[in-house]
């Protein structure tokens, strides 16, 4: 079944206004409310940097039937491991059903200006196995002694348990990673930049469940669909630019915390980029048309990031016109075919 997810960009908006825009989220039909996880945001100029565990809370508070968490949280360094798996385990307990959490590999911009040393790739991908691999001992199991190359235990119990499973996605455009959600978590989540690749990701996640053990039919396939709205293209375009240094390349991003050095760096060509990879439109039409490639393969979730000048105008939109035709969409494409035969 078809779950359809807001992503509340925690770096674009206020607290305050993200809330607002939650719970429209919910009144116009999302199931799912997504927080970003960030220290520092993608730009200097307009950025917000609230704490998203407690917008988190708020949200699910302020809401009903909603299922709320983060995309993407990073428990690498600023995070141990066993703080995650206590925060959303607190969660879980006083909104039981409605908590998820995603986990990536994080970027070096929320880390270093906390003073920690940012990792080679393969650290990175080491901490976070080990990271999740303490996370869901620590929800499941009781006095819990842990002994890693990096993240070390001597008999952690939380005593404030989950009331229900906590869903855990892995966020990733990279096979390695993708095989650490096959052994531990209950999908993944990717972008459009991750659709380039997004065949070898999903056998990778698939190939590794089956090594584990464990039903890959079951592991869940998310979508980040980027997209930005507005009967004037330009405002629809400038708009989006906030997010331009996600469009630098990684290995020069990567070296760099402050969002202000990062802005300076943006050129025409991050610009183009993000036409790319992002949605830029005055035209629903053309929202449906987009939507309908992600649909055909099959996501059983997809989360709508927008940027749209006016958020609260887009949501209307999305309400009335766009998430029922997702859903009745889905619907039509998932229905077996039957053959008449004389």
């Amino acid at each position: 079944m078809l779950r359809l997810a807001y992503w509340c960009g925690q770096e674009q908006y206020d607290p305050y206004k993200l809330l607002e825009f939650a719970t429209i989220a919910e009144v116009v039909g999302f199931d799912i409310i997504a927080v970003s996880d960030h220290f520092h945001p993608w730009s200097d100029k307009g950025g917000q940097s609230g704490f998203p565990w407690i917008i988190a809370a708020l949200i699910a508070e302020k809401t009903k039937r909603v299922e709320v968490g983060t995309a993407v949280t990073t428990p690498l360094f600023r995070y141990h491991p066993a703080i995650v798996a206590q925060a959303f385990a607190t969660l879980a307990y006083l909104y039981p059903g409605r908590i998820f959490l995603t986990l990536g590999t994080g970027h070096s911009m929320n880390e270093t200006p906390l003073g920690f040393k940012w990792p080679e790739f393969k650290e990175k991908v080491e901490r976070l196995e080990e990271a999740i691999e303490i996370i869901k001992l620590l929800w499941e199991k009781e006095f819990v002694t842990y002994i890693g190359n990096y993240y070390k235990l001597y008999k952690a119990k939380l005593y404030t348990k989950p009331k229900s499973k906590i869903p855990l996605y892995i966020a990733t455009s990279n096979k390695y990673v993708a095989r650490i959600a096959g052994k531990y978590a209950d999908g993944i989540l990717v972008n459009p930049r991750g659709l380039e690749n997004y065949n070898e990701i999903i056998q990778s996640m698939e190939r590794a469940a089956i090594t584990s053990g464990r039903d890959p039919k079951k592991l869940k396939k998310l979508m980040e669909f980027k997209v930005s709205y507005d009967v004037d293209y330009e405002k629809a375009l400038n708009s989006t630019l906030f997010w331009a240094s996600t469009a630098i390349p990684r290995d020069k991003r990567e070296k760099i915390s402050d969002p202000r050095e990062l802005e300076s760096m943006v050129t025409k060509e991050e610009i183009e980029k993000i036409k790319r990879t992002w949605l830029i439109t005055s035209d629903t039409d053309e929202i449906i048309k987009t939507l309908e490639q992600f649909l055909k393969l099959n996501f059983d979730i997809i989360f709508i990031h927008s940027s749209s000048p006016d958020e609260k105008k887009f949501l209307s939109v999305l309400g009335r016109d766009i998430l029922p035709w997702m859903r009745e969409f889905y619907e039509l494409i998932s229905k077996p075919v039957r053959v008449a035969i004389d």
